[in-house]
């Protein structure tokens, strides 16, 4: 298995132990995900997912940041003439649960640690005091920085040099760093918001060190994977990086990030009027249609969203569904198990197939690859059938492969999710077709489109032609 590592900028040969530690990045929770965030998290999910697939116990821990000036700003909103201390908490928890709720709708799997930023403030205060002991950091004022300057190769995983990074660095009024390129490790409690007491006085961690002391904690020195968006790499990365070696620590092995989200080919932003949230999306499609749109682009790639890609997600979507489903009808065909032989070459291909799949994933997590094989399966398993050369234990055996490829990714629930429909009559068929061309003259579109969906579950696809509307089985 190789995967790109940040770090090294190159892909590297990945050799863990039997148990693999994960760190990811997880939400500051002020506000609902919108599907930026809903792509991150599948990303890492599906990275997880596949390294249980090929039976690694993994670890896998997902901070939530709760508390931090958005928050507090949304506190002031949401809660006005509220105490402060106590609306913070309730934004925080109520996002926390929104964010919870629709990673759940959208099938993702919950950490198996989610330490939260105010459970760690104890602990974070230990670790700055080390590295002002180490003489990595400074007091000023109440405020505690990490001096740069102290840092070794500082930039090495955004690839830049102090001097490069120092030709834009400012210091906003109210700071009281040496260098403009110094971070906060723990900042000045401003009048009338949350804070703790420290040897440095009232006041509260800066966004950094919460992941360094959490990660540390939980993994231990050295840990296999950090991830995140690529949006962080700089500063929150490297400066993770800067203070764990401050402290004496080794940190993460493999750095791994996503790429951004856009939509329509432009930045996601509320301002811009395109800020699309998870319950928007789910409201329109499956969470599996949401899935094949990002698995077919690298997770290192940006993928731009448009409404017109979820519905060619979708109909690709549909393919798994129209082939599930068939399976499922033809184990209750008594003429299909009568008449059709085992194939002896047919469960040897769906085996090639399994091995590129995994060929895929093991680079680099190629997805774009790995669901063009479930893809090429489709194709030949209908293949088989029109050809009559396959029999229903050929088909239950690439229905196993297919879910169990289907769940490395995410897909198919992990379960069963096509219902048997019952047959329709071919004359049924005829009646429901003039019913819907006839609705289609009035314009009726809502009922044109509820009987193609119609029979679409009941495995008859309608192909609308310059002659007339066509029908097969699905």
């Amino acid at each position: 298995m190789k995967i790109y590592n940040t770090l090294k900028r190159k892909k590297e040969s990945f050799e863990p132990k039997k148990k693999i530690s994960m760190y990811v990045c997880g939400p500051t929770v002020y506000d609902a995900p919108h599907i930026g965030h809903a792509r991150s998290a599948y990303v890492f999910d599906v990275i997880r997912r596949y390294f249980e697939y090929k039976k690694y116990r993994v670890t896998f821990v997902r901070n939530v940041t709760d508390v931090d000036d958005k928050i507090i700003n949304k506190a002031r909103d949401e809660f006005k003439g509220e105490d402060l201390n106590s609306a913070v908490k309730k934004v925080s928890n109520k996002y926390l649960k929104i964010y919870h709720k629709y990673m759940d709708d959208l099938g993702i799997k919950r950490p198996d640690k989610e330490p939260k930023a105010t459970e760690y403030i104890g602990k974070m205060k230990d670790f700055i005091a080390i590295l002002i002991e180490r003489h990595m950091a400074y007091e000023s004022d109440g405020d505690v920085y990490f001096n740069i300057k102290k840092a070794k190769k500082y930039g090495k995983l955004s690839n830049q040099s102090l001097e490069m990074l120092e030709s834009g660095a400012r210091i906003t009024p109210g700071e009281n760093k040496k260098d403009p390129l110094d971070f906060a490790l723990w900042k000045k409690a401003k009048e009338g918001e949350p804070y703790w007491e420290s040897p440095w006085g009232k006041g509260r961690p800066g966004w950094h060190i919460e992941c360094s002391v959490m990660s540390l904690d939980i993994l231990g020195d050295e840990f296999d994977i950090h991830g995140g968006g690529i949006d962080l790499i700089f500063p929150h990365h490297e400066n993770e990086i800067a203070q764990s070696e401050g402290a004496g620590k080794k940190f993460a092995r493999f750095w791994i990030h996503n790429g951004l989200l856009t939509i329509n080919k432009e930045k996601m932003a509320k301002s811009l009027g395109n800020f699309i949230t998870v319950d928007e999306v789910l409201s329109k499609y499956s969470a599996d249609v949401l899935k094949i749109l990002f698995l077919q682009t690298h997770y290192s790639h940006p993928v731009d969203f448009s409404w017109e890609r979820m519905e060619e997600a979708k109909r690709a979507m549909e393919r798994f569904s129209i082939l599930l489903n068939k399976i499922q009808r033809l184990q209750a065909d008594s003429d299909f198990r009568l008449n059709n032989s085992e194939n002896p070459n047919f469960n040897s291909c769906i085996g090639d197939f399994k091995a590129k799949f995994e060929e895929a994933m093991d680079d680099d997590f190629n997805t774009a690859e790995a669901i063009a094989v479930l893809f090429e399966i489709v194709t030949y398993t209908n293949k088989n059938i029109l050809n009559n050369s396959c029999s229903f234990s050929n088909l239950q055996h690439v229905d196993k492969i297919l879910y169990e490829l289907g769940a490395a990714l995410g897909l198919f629930s992990g379960k069963r999710v096509f219902p048997v429909k019952l047959k329709v009559s071919e004359k049924d068929i005829k009646k429901l077709i003039d019913t819907r061309n006839k609705a289609r003259q009035k314009k009726d579109f809502k009922t044109a489109d509820k009987i193609r969906k119609e029979l679409e579950e009941a495995g008859i696809i309608l192909e609308d032609t310059k002659a007339g509307t066509t029908w097969r089985k699905g």
